[in-house]
């Protein structure tokens, strides 16, 4: 007998403590090996009074067996409370989250192509994730959108590993780099410079509004699917409900040395304790956890035995239908299914094969072998005003400029409002005030320290600088 693999696992909150011991009972009669540690997180600790909803003996298990199975949480409304999940992912490291979304034609009703079988591969870590924000004004907030280089790389790299091990001929790539030309545009490069690693995958990319577009209506055109943080997020829901329902996925967090797995929908708290809800999202990400382990088999017969349960028509409530469906079970009604039916094979869908290329991939940014050479040239002060207009605004900053630093432009929301206005409608006290070194020279930081000395001497108050740089000659700015 095989040794059993240590395991954390949380119940969680809402209908989570339902759904877990059945799911965990499936996961037994099927000859899983598991050494399980149970952790309390979420509400409970919350309302403790620990904001992140995770004590430290809790995070001790985590980093002590590297698996984390965890059902649904629900975090309390109001500020102050962090998001485990966000955290959980930042502490360990998990930088690729897997979303698989398939049909499960006839049996699951969809409105769309009965062979949809997409993975969509998100990273997990940073973009506007990152969670760095301020208040800059009365009238604005920022959020700081972080697209890296080693970031995007990993996860990219890990979508045409995952594709090459699990039988998939295609990678396809998602972002907006027609508008965010440094940020998203980064993605975009690190993508093709990856593909051309793999010339035994076909990879395509796609402008993010027109992707999600044709994911939404025809899902059998992708294979595998690699996004940044944010639109990961939006369209591995999307292509879940799609697919059938966003209550039947799991998910798989991957980092270098630790992974954690859990349903993609929430904590339902207005379904907790009727005997109600489907355990099917948490019995997908523990068949994804098995696979991830190396027990395979395991993986498998529980994956078959799921899919042998839809196609009875044994359904809970949120996927029966008169059309399909031959009885309406509750949650551990259909968990006995499931346990039933182990050792069974679907009659129609496709089988599961799991551990075909090994277990998911794990992938360590390449290191760059050149620094590119940087230069200041200029510094882009944002400043909080509302004491007239735009010309009124360069008429004093004009006053201060010099020494090395001349003003060029003004913009608002974006759109320059001096020298010239392109801004034809709301202006806010928010403002971009962009100098520039005589002739594009190099400036240095003393140069942009006494310009902020001045504006200040003179009453304005500046809320954010952003040095403006060249790296290898390239403008690595964005133009108003």
């Amino acid at each position: 007998m095989n040794q059993a693999t240590p395991i954390t696992v949380a119940h969680g909150d809402g209908i989570g403590p339902e759904i877990m011991p059945i799911v965990l009972e499936i996961l037994d009669k099927a000859g899983a090996q598991l050494d399980i540690e149970t952790i309390d997180i979420g509400e409970q600790v919350y309302l403790r009074g620990n904001p992140a909803g995770i004590d430290d003996a809790a995070w001790e298990s985590i980093r002590r067996t590297r698996v984390f199975l965890k059902a649904p949480i629900t975090t309390p409304q109001g500020r102050g409370y962090q998001s485990l999940n966000v955290a959980t992912r930042i502490a360990l490291g998990l930088y690729a989250n897997v979303r698989p979304a398939s049909t499960f034609h006839p049996y699951v009703e969809t409105k769309h192509h009965p062979d949809m079988d997409v993975v969509l591969v998100r990273e997990n870590e940073e973009d506007l994730y990152a969670g760095i924000e301020h208040r800059q004004t009365a009238d604005v907030m920022q959020s700081l959108k972080l697209i890296t280089r080693p970031g995007s790389e990993r996860v990219i790299r890990f979508a045409f590993e995952y594709a090459r091990t699990h039988g998939r001929s295609k990678v396809t790539a998602f972002a907006k780099d027609n508008i965010m030309k440094l940020s998203d545009g980064l993605f975009h490069e690190v993508f093709d410079e990856v593909a051309a690693d793999y010339p035994d995958l076909e990879n395509e990319y796609w402008i993010v509004d027109i992707g999600a577009a044709k994911l939404a209506d025809t899902p059998e055109m992708f294979d595998v699917v690699v996004l940044p943080n944010l639109y990961g997020d939006i369209l591995s829901d999307v292509a879940a409900q799609i697919a059938g329902s966003v209550g039947l996925g799991g998910a798989a967090n991957i980092g270098d040395s630790a992974a954690m797995f859990e349903a993609v929908h929430g904590s339902a708290p207005r379904r907790a304790g009727q005997n109600l809800a489907n355990p099917s999202g948490v019995l997908t990400a523990a068949v994804l956890m098995l696979d991830h382990i190396g027990q395979p088999d395991v993986a498998a017969r529980v994956y078959n035995a799921w899919l042998r349960t839809l196609e009875d028509g044994v359904h809970t409530y949120d996927i029966h239908s008169e059309a399909h469906s031959t009885a309406k079970v509750g949650t551990r009604e259909f968990g006995q299914a499931v346990a039933d039916r182990l050792g069974e094979m679907p009659r129609t869908l496709r089988p599961a094969a799991f551990g075909v290329g090994g277990p998911m991939p794990v992938i360590e940014a390449s290191e760059r072998e050149t620094q590119p050479v940087k230069q200041t040239v200029g510094v882009d002060v944002f400043l909080d005003w509302n004491d007239g207009t735009a010309a009124d605004l360069a008429q004093r900053l004009q006053a201060i400029a010099g020494n090395g630093l001349g003003l060029k432009m003004i913009s608002n929301r974006g759109a320059i409002v001096w020298p010239q206005s392109m801004a034809g409608g709301l202006l806010v006290d928010h403002w971009r005030a962009r100098f520039m070194g005589a002739g594009g020279s190099a400036v240095d930081h003393a140069e942009i320290v006494d310009l902020l000395g001045r504006i200040g001497g003179a009453g304005l108050d500046f809320i954010k600088t952003e040095n403006l740089c060249t790296f290898d000659g390239r403008p690595a700015y964005s133009q108003a």
